[in-house]
């Protein structure tokens, strides 16, 4: 499996798409704003050839659903996400007005993202993980072939999600990492919202508010 990192907008976020040898492709958390941001998924998208199956939001706050409207009209997908975050993806036009930021609706979930399920393209399965604690109903998917999980922003390398928002509670959040995420393999590359990758094992180590609360 390939992994294409993207980071969009204001708030420094990462859009990821995911692909293989068949060229069916995923595309998580589509946080492209300006016309530059949409162009740039777009021709990456078409000079690879790839032919994208899902839409996938890992959790539905404004910097991770901006590019929602643009992906869903371009390749004609609904975005997928947990039951959890209709609400939070039905706010993010007023959440829009308050940061000064224009957002288009994004078109009507699907919302079938819930643990156990999993989505296919190409060769690759991803697993869903429910992580609650950044926000309800945040997901990571686990491609266990590859070792590698598309985060969101549950964890982050030496940090963890944001917990101050509406949904967000950290003792929630702590748990989901120690009982969700830190149960897989050391080696495991995280891809995480914002910010660079890390590794399980790494942020078992060092990851300051894990550390603490170990």
């Amino acid at each position: 499996m390939q992994i294409a990192r993207f980071t969009f907008n204001p708030f420094q976020e990462n859009t990821y798409v995911l692909y293989d040898e068949t060229l069916e492709c995923v595309i998580i958390d589509p946080g492209c704003y300006e016309p530059e941001e949409k162009e740039e998924l777009f021709n990456f998208i078409q000079t690879q050839k790839l032919k994208p199956v899902h839409l996938l939001n890992t959790h539905c706050h404004i910097d991770h659903v901006l590019g929602n409207k643009f992906v869903g009209e371009a390749f004609q997908l609904q975005p997928q996400i947990h039951e959890l975050e209709e609400k939070l993806l039905a706010a993010c036009l007023q959440y829009g007005q308050v940061y000064g930021i224009f957002m288009e609706a994004s078109p009507a979930p699907i919302t079938n993202l819930k643990e156990g399920v999993a989505i296919k393209f190409g060769n690759c399965t991803l697993e869903m993980i429910h992580a609650p604690g950044h926000s309800p109903g945040s997901i990571c998917f686990w491609h266990k072939e590859s070792d590698t999980l598309i985060g969101g922003d549950v964890l982050f390398s030496q940090s963890i999600g944001r917990t101050d928002l509406p949904g967000g509670d950290t003792e929630t959040l702590l748990r989901s990492i120690r009982e969700k995420l830190f149960i897989l393999p050391g080696k495991t590359i995280v891809y995480p919202g914002h910010g660079p990758e890390t590794s399980i094992e790494f942020e078992k180590a060092n990851n300051p508010f894990l550390v603490e609360h170990s």
